[in-house]
Formats: structure tokens, C-alpha cells, sequence
């Protein structure tokens, strides 16, 4: 789900016949939400099939649904207004989960080196953290430089665990993912640093 502010309730463009809809309450459990607790939900599963060695294309399936998943149920939140405050909290964590997981598979089957999953989550923990920390003075919109960062980490996650790829093809597309991911890393900071100045100065 973007990082960008969306109004609470109020979708971004209201569908053919509904523009007379005002804002209202936004029930926690709407679809937008259920997709995220899915996603979430297929963590486990996605585990297990990484550890049997004739399931890697069921995992490989899994990854891939969770992470379209991940797409559709921000599109949802913000297209119908369905952004709520249990969204906005479980939405990043079942990211970070699902990501996180996959990382960590790979790097205990011996496939992924330690320190790339290190850095890779060190980052992504790290902003999540930053994001909450900072919300008090403004939201940090999403950045294009993020949403290449997902495109790669899913890309360089899905050809690590997609059996037969050649090793040169995985290492580029996961080196990319790793430098967008610090790059990024790096500008949220700067970013979030700004954000709080402007906002203390604005409140002096």
C-alpha cells in the first residue's frame, strides 16, 4: 500500500453514479483489509513449501499471489476509500513479513548470503520504524525510487526461487534490488529529517 495521505473514507476518484457519496466510516473490515490478513496468512505456508524441495514451484506461486495481493489491496483502499487505521499499521507489516520471510528461507537453505538478508531487513525495519516515529509531524509520500524497490525485491526473490536460474542472472537483479534498497533507505531518512524541521518551525 502507498505511503502517500489518503482521507480517511474518501476514495481518490468516486466510481460512475456515486459522485454524490460523502465521506463516512470506513468499516475495519472491508476487502481492501482481508487481503492484507491473507497475505499475511499465506506467510507460513509460503515457509513451509520453501523447505520441501519438490514444492518450490508452489512456493514460487504463493510469493507470487501474496505479492499481487500487496498491489491490489492498496489500489482498493485508496480507489474506494477504504484506507483505515488498521490498514496503514498492517499493511507494511505483512510487506515486511512476506519479504522478510523469503529472504530469511533463502539465506538458511544456503541460496542467499547472510549479509544481503541482513541488509535488505536492517532497511526495511528501519524505515517502518522511522515511518511511525515521524507520523506525528506529516506523511512521507511514496517515492517512484520505492516502488522500484518493490518491483526488484520481488523480481530477485521470485528468481531465487524459481529452480534452474542461472546464478549470474540472479546475483545482477538482486545486487540491483539491494543498491534501490539502501539508496532509498537512505532518502527516506533524509526525507523523514526534513519533515520533522518543517514541521517543528511551522509549530514555533
Amino acid at each position: 500500500m502507498s505511503d502517500e495521505a489518503v482521507p480517511q473514507g474518501i476514495p481518490e476518484a468516486l466510481p460512475p453514479g456515486a459522485q454524490g457519496i460523502v465521506a463516512r466510516r470506513v468499516s475495519t473490515w472491508n476487502i481492501a483489509n482481508a487481503l492484507t490478513v491473507v497475505r499475511l496468512a499465506m506467510v507460513p505456508a509460503f515457509v513451509v513449501c520453501m523447505f520441501v524441495p519438490s514444492w518450490r514451484l508452489v512456493a514460487l506461486a504463493v510469493f507470487v499471489v501474496a505479492s499481487v495481493t500487496d498491489q491490489l489491496d492498496g489500489w482498493l483502499a485508496r480507489r474506494y476509500g477504504l484506507v483505515t487505521d488498521f490498514g496503514k499499521i498492517a499493511d507494511p507489516i505483512a510487506d515486511k513479513a512476506l519479504i522478510g520471510a523469503a529472504l530469511v528461507c533463502l539465506s538458511t537453505l544456503g541460496e542467499l548470503p547472510w549479509w544481503v538478508t541482513l541488509a535488505i531487513l536492517a532497511r526495511e525495519i528501519g524505515v517502518t520504524m522511522l515511518r511511525f516515529a515521524v507520523i506525528r509531524y506529516g506523511v512521507i509520500p511514496a517515492s517512484y525510487g520505492g516502488k522500484v524497490k518493490t518491483v526488484l525485491q520481488i523480481a530477485a526473490i521470485a528468481l531465487y526461487i524459481l529452480p534452474g536460474m542461472p546464478d549470474v542472472i540472479r546475483w545482477i537483479v538482486m545486487a540491483a534490488a539491494l543498491g534501490v534498497t539502501l539508496g532509498t533507505g537512505i532518502d527516506y531518512v533524509v526525507r523523514a529529517v526534513r519533515l520533522r524541521q518543517v514541521a517543528k518551525r511551522a509549530r514555533s
